[in-house]
């Protein structure tokens, strides 16, 4: 009797240690995301890359931005080991012009079920002035840019693809980058110079994360204080397959 006790006992506490380490995790790709600056008016978008780096599937719960300005989607499907999943904020600038600095708390069933992620920027005031005079427009800055597209050929849906635009700052005034728009609110946007001087060249880095399988061109209007052409439209081409089917892992021990 007291040795079917003992082996019932030694069976729980393995049990217990074993789904304690057989547990989801999550690990995010960043934990905070800079805007820059950009025009009052804008949806600024921010996809976060989350990846389940534990041995059993997670379920995001929930997404709880810091104010109202900020509205969150998330994968609502639970992600399973290796599988990635993402969180996408939403801040509405309309009414906010200045810095701001908020906070998204994500909750999950991971073995870390709290996450806080960190969105910042500055918001400038909308240009409402629709007519420009020839002066000021001999004296604004000119966004040129070399090629307007870019094919990154065969994709995988959700994977991170980077691509560079050279731009040149072809005006008299120095021009800045207030934000990128996208319909799929999934290209992200990096410069190289906050602010090009007259004659300026610099290196536009645009970030790509597919989610939908299908031939896409994705069109990305690049916003700036550049009053002749304040929306530049770039595209970026793509092939989005579905990811390949997780190896055999039994086959793979064989």
């Amino acid at each position: 009797m007291k040795l079917n006790f003992y082996f019932l006992a030694l069976f729980c506490f393995i049990w217990q240690g074993y789904s304690a380490h057989a547990q989801g995790e999550l690990e995010y790709e960043f934990d905070s995301h800079d805007f820059g600056t950009f025009a009052e008016g804008t949806q600024a978008t921010y996809n976060f890359r989350v990846r389940n780096t534990g041995t059993e599937p997670v379920a995001i719960t929930n997404v709880q931005p810091s104010c109202g300005c900020t509205t969150p989607e998330w994968t609502k499907t639970p992600l399973k080991p290796g599988e990635i999943g993402y969180i996408k904020v939403i801040y509405n600038s309309t009414g906010r012009p200045g810095p701001f600095n908020k906070s998204i708390t994500v909750t999950s069933d991971a073995a870390t079920p709290t996450h806080i992620l960190y969105i910042k920027g500055n918001v400038g005031l909308a240009d409402t002035k629709k007519d420009h005079t020839p002066e000021q427009k001999a004296l604004s800055p000119r966004l040129a840019v070399g090629s307007t597209s870019y094919n990154f050929g065969k994709l995988e849906k959700g994977q991170k693809a980077v691509t560079k635009f050279l731009i040149k700052n072809t005006g008299r005034q120095d021009l800045i980058i207030k934000g990128v728009r996208s319909a799929c609110n999934c290209v992200s946007y990096r410069m190289s110079e906050p602010a090009l001087k007259p004659g300026q060249t610099a290196t536009l880095e645009l970030t790509f994360i597919p989610t939908m399988l299908k031939e896409q061109n994705e069109v990305v209007t690049i916003i700036s204080n550049d009053i002749v052409m304040p929306d530049l439209r770039l595209t970026l081409k793509a092939d989005v397959v579905e990811s390949p089917a997780p190896q055999n892992m039994l086959k793979e021990g064989n």
